[in-house]
């Protein structure tokens, strides 16, 4: 895979560490090694850590599985399970450990990163930067910064800072290798050139570089993604709105979008958002705010989660207006299981949370999804599976396209139309042509059509 860099970092760099080889780690490590870096992943399971050193990325995201096995016969890239190990090899040490929502609570769960950063900081014993990556409530830095001062022997010598990832699955290569900004949350001038020494080929490509404290490094993600949220919740409020007057969301969300205030961009309606971040990162967020004391000022986020949500409920009942009224025994062919096309992931995803509950309502739920499909049998064995679209949809009274993965979009509605019972579609992505589908036979439906 050509990166378009030339990989010629000085053999005078730092060297790089990344603690925590999930989603964002693996892919920042691959991608810093691939820059020409000397770079050591690390990870407490010792299984992944075995299938990253043997050129086997754990989860599906395109050009970096190439890039993985480039960084790793360069001999830049190496993995290991001790902290010790990194401790002693890495200048600069990338926090890259998940921060998942805690059970019973809208709060995020910072015990894999507070053990993480106590653990390294006691064998540092030079002068060190820790750079956090993971997505975390503001004021996080700080208080992690005084119990990593207390526990390293290098004391007042190692530094912490934040430098918040903003990565889209399914083009994390992109947007590690050419951001459209750098966030440094930096204590010190020191940190903020070691950041720069780290990120020069970055930089150099021309991606915008913002300075600030740590506080606010760490608020600029949240604050992101409740801004995004809040935009695609909007557009499904007014789905809502256009179902019960008549309306069409889709040509709102077209005029919606030429207002260059407004802008297109996250205004496509349908069955809303999910996966890893989106949705714990925004209760984290009302959490934090709670503790703030300036709840009242997020309270607008509850909403959003629960327009979200509501998407959810909304789309099995027009499944089931489609089907008569009555769900039980109607066979549903329903195409995509991941939260978004082009990632396998199926954390908190709309797609495979409709098919359950159409499967829990009495359907008999068939799932074709082209790369989340063995994720999907491993998280609901109760539900059926397919080796295709027309696999799963053969014989089916209808069609619920729940991923909109570009080999459905391309599907053939003439040659579909021949192997279900009843041509009857669900477009809960907005993702297919109307008139198409309709020309060809089909009772087309989507969340916000007439």
């Amino acid at each position: 895979m050509d990166t378009g860099f030339t990989e010629a970092v000085d053999a005078t760099a730092p060297k790089l560490t990344v603690i925590g080889t999930g989603y964002l780690g693996a892919t920042h490590a691959v991608c810093m090694a691939v820059l020409g870096y000397q770079v050591l992943g690390v990870d407490i399971d010792p299984h992944k850590i075995e299938r990253l050193a043997a050129g086997d990325m754990p989860f599906f995201e395109p050009g970096l599985p190439e890039l993985l096995v480039k960084a790793l016969d360069s001999g830049r890239l190496t993995f290991t399970t001790s902290l010790d190990e990194a401790a002693d090899f890495g200048d600069v040490h990338f926090l890259c450990v998940g921060t998942p929502q805690l059970a019973g609570s809208y709060a995020a769960d910072l015990r894999h990163v507070e053990a993480a950063v106590t653990t390294l900081a006691r064998s540092v014993r030079r002068r060190a930067l820790i750079v956090g990556k993971s997505t975390v409530p503001v004021g996080t830095a700080a208080r992690l910064a005084d119990l990593m001062r207390a526990v390293s022997p290098a004391g007042d010598s190692v530094e912490l800072a934040w430098n918040p990832e903003f990565l889209r699955e399914g083009f994390a290569v992109d947007d590690t290798m050419r951001p459209d900004r750098l966030v440094f949350g930096v204590s010190s001038r020191w940190a903020e050139q070691r950041l720069r020494e780290v990120f020069a080929p970055v930089i150099d490509q021309g991606s915008p570089v913002l300075v600030t404290d740590p506080r606010t490094a760490e608020l600029v993600k949240v604050a992101a993604n409740g801004f995004l949220a809040t935009k695609i919740s909007y557009i499904n409020a007014m789905a809502e709105v256009c179902e019960a007057s008549g309306a069409d969301v889709h040509d709102l969300a077209a005029a919606l979008g030429l207002d260059d205030r407004i802008g297109r961009r996250f205004l496509r309606p349908g069955l809303g958002f999910g996966g890893g971040c989106l949705p714990k990162d925004i209760r984290a967020f009302m959490h934090r705010a709670e503790e703030l004391g300036v709840g009242q000022a997020v309270t607008f986020l509850r909403e959003v989660d629960g327009i979200n949500q509501r998407r959810r409920g909304r789309m099995v009942d027009l499944v089931r207006e489609l089907a008569g009224g009555d769900l039980r025994g109607v066979r549903v062919a329903a195409l995509g299981a991941a939260f978004k096309p082009n990632s396998d992931d199926i954390r908190d995803s709309p797609a495979l949370d409709v098919a359950s509950a159409l499967h829990q309502a009495g359907a008999r739920v068939r799932v074709f999804d082209p790369v989340a499909i063995d994720n999907a049998r491993r998280a609901c064995p109760a539900l059926e599976y397919g080796d295709s679209a027309f696999d799963v949809a053969t014989g089916a009274d209808v069609v619920v396209l729940l991923t909109e993965w570009t080999q459905f979009r391309e599907i053939d509605p003439a040659a579909l139309r021949t192997v279900v019972a009843k041509p009857r579609i669900v477009d809960g992505r907005h993702a297919l042509d109307p008139a198409r589908w309709r020309e060809a036979g089909w009772e087309y439906r989507a969340l916000g059509r007439p």
